[in-house]
């Protein structure tokens, strides 16, 4: 006896073209629902040029090592993130990073580093690098606030660890304040890409400074 599919009810062809039919229209629907919900755009951030100081230019045959930050839940997402009165968090619709946050913001910060020319190696976890110092950071604000003074803010909580003794060398609060000519969400990603260049490039220097 060869095994089969069994039509409820039977009904023969009739039956079979029923049940063909169910299942087009549960998978238009779900279509419908994932097409619904999918960005119409993805933002980046950009990075900026060679970072030139007099720390950079020094040299160090140092590797560094960037985890992905770690952030709450309302930030670890690939949404847009919009603050109005008090820390309730909503998103820009049909809008997202493109890709997680902290995966977003460690990029940022590798090409950052890098485009200082003053280490001797950047590398992400699994890379198989010689590690002397990891950059842990802590993404504590990564928005747009619509409270009156658009504008975006980002914090970063920066911690620089010995890889070879664990312990802590360094650490400090960076933070920016970006004001937006507007509302929309190119404008929000455009304050935010300058917050998020003043914070790195400040984080750069210092840990510059302090390998």
């Amino acid at each position: 006896m060869t095994g089969g599919t069994i039509f409820p009810g039977g009904g023969g062809g009739r039956a079979r073209t029923l049940w063909r039919a169910g299942c087009m229209a549960v998978a238009l629907v779900l279509a419908g629902c994932a097409s619904s919900s999918a960005p119409d755009a993805y933002y980046g951030l950009t990075s900026p040029d060679r970072i030139a100081s007099d720390t950079a230019r020094r040299g160090r045959s140092v590797q560094v090592l960037v985890p992905a930050p770690r952030a709450l839940q309302a930030l670890d997402t690939s949404s847009i993130a919009v603050v109005d009165k008090g820390p309730v968090y909503t998103y820009f619709p049909k809008a997202a990073w493109t890709d997680t946050l902290p995966k977003v913001v460690q990029a940022k910060i590798v090409r950052t580093l890098e485009n200082t020319r003053g280490l001797r190696g950047v590398g992400l976890p699994g890379e198989g690098l010689l590690i002397d110092y990891q950059l842990q950071t802590d993404l504590r604000a990564f928005e747009f606030h619509v409270d009156g003074r658009n504008r975006a803010v980002v914090e970063v909580m920066a911690r620089l660890v010995n890889d070879r003794n664990g312990r802590t060398k360094a650490s400090r609060v960076f933070s920016a304040e970006v004001p937006a000519s507007g509302t929309s969400v190119g404008d929000a990603v455009t304050a935010i890409n300058r917050a998020t260049d003043s914070v790195l490039e400040e984080m750069s220097a210092w840990v510059l400074s302090n390998v």
